[in-house]
């Protein structure tokens, strides 16, 4: 029987602010317009095939460094090949270092950060081992492992990855020490829970919106990391197109063909642009300080 009077319009207005995007887009406006500008890289990444004018591999000596156009829109490079599809196809390359770096040290430095925040034993042995990997650059250290396992996609993964998991450790081991003294925690320890029992019910559930926000900060030094080894040539191969090897394409020429470097450079930045608002956005959603 349907409702009618106050109790309706009691009932009804809950749902009417759910998840209306007008009320979103409001009241986080950051995260609204890094989700669409995300978004526009992922559609562009997985219809890279529909969306390029030309192959993004193919040599044609007599295009050579022709300036934007209507048959080439953002210009040719040094061996001829299209600027735009290449960035098109770029866009692959970054969104997969990003997305992979994310995950994998997310996931690894969740592990590392709860056994050292509950074993007082290994807290000491892995967290000096976290501080050494800190005191490197992420950059240097990156270029370290390249120069051990040579270029490809695969390996710039493995590389950032690496140099990553120390801050997504040192994170989770500072929350579990802070939620380990929490009154919750030790009644669930009074009353016999074991130890995973207590991070699967207690700790990874107040862990996890600090670690999906320093997650996509690390998506987006991961892309920019990517991008720098690339356009030192320590990164991907150069007949794979990425936003790093068409820049460094067009380093030799800045002065007098600037649109080489240009057009991937901005992509580049609107994208880590993207992640890090994400980021921000989904830091001021999960904060409960914030929360109405």
């Amino acid at each position: 029987m349907q409702k009618t009077g106050p109790d309706a319009a009691l009932s009804a207005a809950p749902a009417s602010k759910r998840l209306h995007p007008g009320r979103f887009l409001r009241r986080w406006p950051a995260l609204s317009l890094g989700l669409v500008l995300l978004a526009l890289a992922c559609v562009m990444a997985v219809f890279a095939p529909l969306l390029a004018t030309h192959d993004p591999q193919a040599l044609d000596a007599t295009q050579r460094l022709k300036p934007p156009s209507a048959e080439a829109w953002f210009g040719t490079a040094m061996m001829g090949r299209d600027v735009y599809s290449r960035v098109i196809y770029g866009a692959r390359v970054s969104l997969v270092v990003g997305f992979g770096v994310a995950v994998l040290a997310t996931a690894a430095g969740m592990a590392i950060g709860l056994v050292a925040g509950f074993s007082r034993l290994l807290d000491s042995i892995i967290m000096r081992i976290m501080d050494g990997l800190m005191a490197i650059p992420s950059i240097l250290l990156a270029i370290a492992f390249m120069a051990m396992l040579g270029s490809s996609v695969v390996n710039v993964i493995v590389a950032v990855t690496i140099s990553e998991i120390p801050r997504v450790a040192r994170l989770v081991r500072s929350t579990v020490l802070s939620l380990r003294e929490q009154t919750y925690v030790e009644a669930a320890i009074t009353s016999g829970a074991s130890t995973l029992r207590i991070i699967w019910r207690h700790i990874l559930p107040n862990a996890m919106p600090p670690v999906l926000v320093q997650a996509t900060y690390i998506c987006a030094s991961a892309m920019v990391i990517e991008a720098i080894l690339s356009f030192i040539g320590a990164g991907t191969p150069p007949d794979i197109p990425s936003w790093g090897n068409i820049m460094t394409e067009g380093r030799a020429l800045w002065q007098v063909k600037p649109h080489i470097v240009a057009f991937p450079a901005v992509v580049l930045s609107l994208t880590v642009l993207a992640v890090n608002l994400v980021g921000d956005g989904l830091r001021d959603m999960l904060d409960p300080r914030r929360k109405s």
